[in-house]
């Protein structure tokens, strides 16, 4: 009998590992990186950054992140046969691990591909905790820990307005809010961490809005 154990062994239905920053929070990381791509990819290329590259086979960050794009939740099962889940849905996948000390040490970007493409970049704070922090080069700040509203958009007057408007007429408030964008005129982007849960009906509402290229919105994590 081979009493051999491997880490999803002793994983079991929540995973904890010997680093959660490895294990749960790549899972996590991958399943916010998916809900924002808002469809299931046909090409997803990992580039793992310092630790996230030295330990990341063996802790199993390669299988967390590929699982969690592809709606794998942290206690699914699959989550150790992701590699095998992805090529029976087709998905094409590849890894690359980098050392860049200018980066977090528990770092991936995640360039997912189908009609379109879109590049999300995350980290792996400890025990579990992740913040997405950039979607095509702009800055976010998006953990789970809040619903929250993603927007890529023209930059123009009175976007910010129309969307914190929309959601005070809802009586939705916002926890807090950061904006970016790459020129005046240009293509910007919203992100509102929300107290409340968002309704359909405000969300069909902001996609009449012109001009938003991108709207999502990213419910909270499970713990």
């Amino acid at each position: 009998m081979n009493s051999t154990k491997t880490l999803f062994d002793v994983i079991g239905p929540i995973i904890i590992g010997p680093s959660s920053s490895h294990t749960a929070g790549a899972v996590r990381i991958g399943y916010l990186a998916g809900k924002i791509f808002g469809e299931k990819p046909k090409k997803i290329k990992f580039k793992l950054y310092n630790s996230f590259a030295k330990t990341g086979k063996g802790h199993g960050t390669d299988k967390g992140l590929l699982g969690g794009v592809l709606g794998l939740d942290v206690d699914d099962e699959r989550i150790k046969k992701a590699f095998n889940y992805a090529k029976k849905q087709n998905v094409e996948y590849q890894f690359e691990y980098i050392e860049d000390y200018n980066r977090h040490p528990n770092s991936v970007d995640i360039i997912l591909e189908n009609s379109y493409r879109m590049e999300i970049s995350g980290i792996s704070i400890g025990a579990g905790e992740v913040c997405i922090n950039k979607i095509n080069g702009y800055k976010f700040n998006i953990n789970g820990d809040y619903d929250t509203l993603v927007l890529i958009y023209k930059d123009k007057p009175g976007m910010v307005y129309r969307v914190t408007a929309l959601l005070q007429n809802y009586n939705i408030n916002i926890a807090s809010m950061h904006c970016d964008r790459n020129a005046k005129g240009q293509e910007a982007s919203m992100g509102i961490c929300l107290d409340g849960i968002l309704p359909k009906s405000v969300m069909s509402e902001l996609e009449k809005i012109e001009e938003v290229y991108l709207i999502r919105n990213i419910e909270v994590l499970k713990k």
